[in-house]
């Protein structure tokens, strides 16, 4: 049976050959030849299933083969001859003596790098595509070296790269030039050529380093006993000249008073520590608690009390050491009562602001309507302002959650809006004065009547579903509305509208006299006419048709030979009388 080919490893080399391969199979006793395409090459048999070769010359892909006293292998297993990289740029063309930047390497047939050189020290390997190679350079001695690329398919020609000297850094100054010995403060360096600075010592202790610039460095100092020491900046560059920094030992803190002097034993109230030498509290203890510091000046810290009982030391601690100690006493907050709500209704929306009045209300955690949490306005021992939930149409009790428990309950009705379905009249004088009936729902707690933006002059509740209002004085199409402790209402449902009417005004009749059988067609002039329910002759009524807002026509009633007023009549007034002659038949 003929050779099998199954691999050869690797499977890619360079064009010029000498790629040393492995190839693996079966059947290769005795071989007599391999070849890489149409070119042969030297091989040692290893075993019936291996043979290795150095690889010809070639370009290309090629089928590798095996000739054996069987007979030639016909597996397509290939051999790739890859192109040598090309490098075209370098990006920086120069660097630190220290190495560690990144340089850019661009150029063709780049992929599978498996080294980047700089002179003859090897560059990690950032990133690798067929265009472009990311690596970190090596250190190297001030001088210029050959930077090349290897790959499968060869090494790369070479492209300079410069290793420059690092100037030593250099500090001029130092801001602060002292500090407490606990360290924790921050600390300016300014000088020259400072940049990558690997570290900053304050004596033989680091400082942490924040800030690194070429001529700036901001570092924390670290903790120091008494005394004055060497600060210096190290780069690759070297390490720079010492200038003076002095550790000063801090004063001990002295409390002088506290407000207040007691609180609940829940904790939670803010003390303020009064006294001299508080810079830089770490800690405050109520007895054995930790208190939250939430201000500290020098004279001056404020503390959010931890829960206790009794009384108790309260201390501060700096880097100065500890203070003296202040009393403080807890004292078993009382149970909240509740004596009064103002108001004690509201709407089912909620939003409203509700006066709670009491004793014993300091430090609210909670204020409920029924099962649902109020939004706390403002706290006092003696009164709490809320914004009260939204809650169905109901009554429910009110109840007040303090450190001393939860107070008595007092009642509050979630009261539906009101609601209008119609009015009458919908028509009235611009001037007022005229009793409207409302109809509606939710009536009963009517509070105001506004015709438009105006309240009404006077109103009466004559039950849950209907009021009368006396009209005040407007203009024009208005919306009539109605508030109660449960809202106002609106325009969404019913006829609540409500239309102001300018008195009817007469200006000529035409004809002015006739016949005192009556009959005649009299056409009447003037104007807010439209709206005409009556028209009489000397208190007679006629039959009429209001044509528009400036003519009516009548028909004449019969009378008495003689004189008699002509007046029209709307939902705002009667009109001025203009008089009409009864001509005798």
């Amino acid at each position: 049976m003929a050779p099998v080919v199954t691999s050869v490893s690797p499977a890619q080399g360079a064009p010029a050959g000498g790629t040393n391969v492995t190839i693996t199979g079966s059947g290769f006793t005795g071989a007599t030849k391999v070849k890489f395409g149409p070119n042969g090459t030297n091989f040692i048999l290893v075993s019936d299933t291996q043979i290795t070769a150095k690889t010809p010359p070639g370009t290309g892909t090629v089928q590798v083969t095996v000739t054996a006293p069987t007979g030639t292998s016909t597996q397509n297993v290939f051999f790739t001859y890859a192109q040598a990289p090309v490098l075209t740029t370098l990006s920086p063309t120069s660097g630190p003596t220290s190495g560690g930047n990144v340089v850019t390497l661009n150029g063709t047939n780049l992929t599978g790098a498996t080294s980047v050189k700089f002179g003859s020290n090897s560059a990690v390997i950032l990133t690798n595509t067929a265009t472009q190679i990311t690596a970190i350079a090596p250190a190297g001695p001030p001088s210029s070296v050959n930077v090349t690329v290897t790959t499968a398919g060869g090494t790369s020609n070479a492209l300079t790269y410069t290793y420059t000297a690092i100037p030593a850094p250099i500090l001029t100054n130092l801001n602060p030039t002292s500090g407490p010995t606990s360290g924790g403060n921050v600390v300016t360096l300014n000088g020259t050529n400072l940049t990558g600075a690997t570290s900053v010592n304050f004596g033989s202790n680091s400082a942490v380093i924040l800030t690194n610039t070429a001529t700036q460095i901001t570092a924390i100092a670290p903790a120091g006993p008494p005394s004055s020491v060497n600060v210096t900046v190290t780069t690759p560059g070297g390490t720079s000249n010492a200038l003076t920094y002095t550790y000063i030992a801090a004063p001990i803190p002295t409390l002088t008073s506290l407000s207040p002097t007691s609180g609940p034993t829940s904790g939670g109230n803010t003390v303020t520590l009064n006294g001299t030498n508080l810079t830089g509290a770490t800690t405050v203890l109520f007895g054995p608690s930790p208190a939250t510091i939430l201000t500290n000046t020098a004279t001056q810290i404020t503390v959010t009390a931890p829960p206790g009982t009794g009384p108790v030391n309260v201390t501060v601690t700096t880097p100065g050491g500890t203070s003296n100690a202040l009393t403080y006493t807890y004292v078993a907050a009382s149970v909240p009562v509740l004596s009064s709500l103002s108001p004690t209704s509201g709407p089912t929306s909620g939003g409203n602001v509700v006066t709670l009045n009491g004793s014993n209300l300091a430090g609210a955690t909670s204020v409920k309507f029924g099962s649902n949490s109020a939004s706390i306005l403002t706290n006092t021992a003696s009164q709490i302002t809320v914004s009260a939930p939204a809650g169905p149409p109901s009554s429910v009790s009110v109840t007040v959650t303090t450190a001393g428990g939860t107070s008595n309950p007092l009642p509050y009705f979630y009261l539906a809006a009101p609601t209008l379905s119609d009015l009458s009249p919908h028509l009235g004088p611009d001037t007022g004065g005229n009793t409207v009936t409302v109809f509606g729902t939710n009536l009963t707690l009517t509070n105001a009547v506004n015709f438009g933006g105006n309240p009404a002059a006077a109103f009466t509740v004559v039950s849950d579903n209907q009021l009368t209002v006396t009209a005040p004085a407007g203009s024009g199409t208005v919306v009539v509305t109605v508030t109660t402790p449960g809202g106002t209402s609106t325009a969404a449902t019913g006829n609540p509208y409500y239309t102001y009417l300018g008195a009817p005004v007469l200006t000529s009749l035409t004809p002015s006299h006739g016949a005192d059988v009556g009959g005649d067609a009299i056409v009447l002039s003037g104007s807010n006419l439209t709206f005409t329910d009556a028209v009489t002759f000397g208190g007679v009524p006629a039959s009429f048709s209001a044509i528009s807002d400036t003519q009516v026509v009548a028909t004449s009633p019969g009378g008495a030979p003689g004189t008699v007023n002509v007046v029209a009549q709307t939902p705002a007034g009667s009109s001025n009388g203009l008089p009409y002659v009864y001509d005798p038949s």
